[in-house]
């Protein structure tokens, strides 16, 4: 074979290759993108994750420094290359995390007025209103509630919020735009103010942490970009009413960082009837169930080992967005009288409860406290249903 007959048939060989090379990169882009949480390997730097993803061309949304990760677009051949890379460690899903509130339940109070002020049922049961004389109203200490956001001009709030943040959507403010938010926000700090309700800490600093949208959703990244602000803004207490029935790697590890750093991570077990959502089956978190005004448990209410306390959970009746109230029901509810009773806990001396003798509250001494001081309910002692009992805050402040 001539020389140049040899050159021919190469570049002609060369030619095919880089258009099956063009021809499989071009079906890899046809291939749907889906929202993926890539965790690299401890000590790779920032501009390697970056060339990592742009070598398979993937397209980047954010940075989750909290679990040495990155969120980014990728189509299954895209994630495919990635994983196998020496510098990645995992890849996960950025799952669709809900608002665990029973939907049919939503009764708005729709009156021009705002209504004179009563003593819900379940601030009532868990004895909250025992505590305050005491001058412990939970002031001032630093609680998240990360969920839709809260209602920036909801009279029986506004004083308590003290700042926030919106993971969707950085540009915009933390403004409840589902009322959920505002519901669980005014059952932990309503304000005592002669109009609507007061909440379990009429005092507590509330943050508005919105990660979910108007349709009470969002994605688990935006749930842990949540977490992360809630660390470095010093929270004591975060309230997730959230969950998912997806156990993503990426989650627990954002909620072993959060009690890591010192906070009470306090989170809704569900409302399925069945085994508990994440992230409330995390043994990092204090998951809570829901019982109704008969201190019974409520039939959806999530159950199993990982439920540690129950709380108030049917026919809440709590501040919702705009200026409004609304009845709601579901674990979502029976949380924050949890996150609520953490706080005026953290506003009382640790005494006997300083476990590693550093002369402040940790978050597994609040939980023991809380968990020591509770009303037992079902079975004698722990249950699957209740846990250690229902949350009882004048038991748990006492010396």
């Amino acid at each position: 074979m001539k020389k140049k007959e040899l050159k021919i048939l190469v570049a002609a060989a060369i030619a095919v290759l880089m258009w099956l090379g063009l021809f499989f990169v071009s079906q890899a882009r046809l291939e749907p993108m889906a929202r993926k949480i890539v965790v690299f390997k401890a000590g790779i730097n920032e501009s390697t994750k970056e060339a990592l993803i742009q070598k398979v061309s993937g397209e980047k949304i954010k940075d989750l420094k909290l679990i040495g990760g990155k969120v980014v677009k990728l189509t299954p051949q895209m994630e495919k290359i990635l994983v196998q890379q020496p510098e990645v460690l995992r890849i996960d899903d950025d799952v669709v995390v809900e608002a665990l509130v029973k939907k049919e339940s939503v009764r708005m109070n729709k009156a021009s007025s705002q209504p004179a002020e009563v003593l819900p049922w379940g601030i009532d049961r868990i004895d909250a209103e025992l505590v305050w004389p005491s001058g412990n109203t939970a002031d001032p200490i630093k609680v998240g509630i990360i969920d839709t956001g809260i209602s920036n001009k909801h009279p029986d709030l506004l004083a308590n919020i003290k700042g926030g943040v919106n993971t969707i959507n950085p540009l915009k403010n933390w403004n409840d735009d589902n009322g959920h938010g505002s519901h669980v926000a005014g059952i932990v700090a309503a304000i005592d103010n002669d109009i609507g309700v007061i909440g379990v800490g009429p005092k507590i600093d509330l943050y508005a942490i919105k990660v979910l949208n108007a349709a009470g959703s969002g994605y688990l990244s935006d749930v842990i970009e949540g977490i992360q602000w809630a660390i470095d803004n010093g929270m004591q207490v975060i309230n997730m009413s959230l969950g998912t029935t997806s156990d993503v790697p990426s989650f627990h590890d954002a909620v072993i960082a959060a009690k890591n750093a010192g906070i009470v991570v306090v989170a809704a077990a569900g409302n399925s009837g069945s085994s508990v959502n994440y992230p409330a089956a995390y043994p990092e978190t204090i998951a809570v169930s829901a019982t109704d005004q008969n201190n019974q448990i409520a039939s959806w209410s999530s159950r199993g080992p990982e439920v540690d306390l129950a709380a108030p959970g049917v026919s809440i009746y709590s501040t919702y967005k705009g200026t409004g109230y609304a009845t709601l029901s579901g674990t979502s509810m029976a949380a924050p009288h949890v996150t609520g009773a953490a706080a005026l806990v953290l506003n009382t001396p640790v005494g006997n409860y300083d476990i590693n003798g550093n002369g402040k509250w940790d978050p597994d001494e609040v939980q023991k406290k809380l968990q020591d001081r509770t009303i037992d309910l079902g079975d004698p002692g722990f249950d699957n249903l209740y846990g250690y009992g229902l949350v009882n805050a004048y038991n748990a402040v006492q010396p």
